[in-house]
C-alpha cells in the first residue's frame, strides 16, 4: 500500500492545450524543473490572488 500523505490528491483534470501552449508549457517546465501539475497549480493561486484584488479594488471605488 502506498505511504499516507498529509495532503492526498484525489482529483484529476485535464485540458487541451494548443501545440503553441504546449511548448510554453514545455518552456515552463524545463526552465523552472517544476510538474505540470505544479506550475498549474501556481497558476492558479495567481489567478485567485489577481480576482481576490480585483474583487478589492471593486469595492474601494
Amino acid at each position: 500500500m502506498g505511504r499516507m500523505r498529509e495532503n492526498p490528491r484525489y482529483n484529476v483534470i485535464s485540458m487541451r492545450i494548443s501545440d503553441a501552449e504546449r511548448e510554453t508549457l514545455e518552456l515552463i517546465m524545463s526552465t523552472t524543473k517544476k510538474s505540470v501539475s505544479d506550475i498549474m497549480r501556481e497558476a492558479m493561486e495567481l489567478v485567485k490572488m489577481r480576482a481576490c484584488a480585483a474583487d478589492i479594488n471593486q469595492k474601494a471605488a
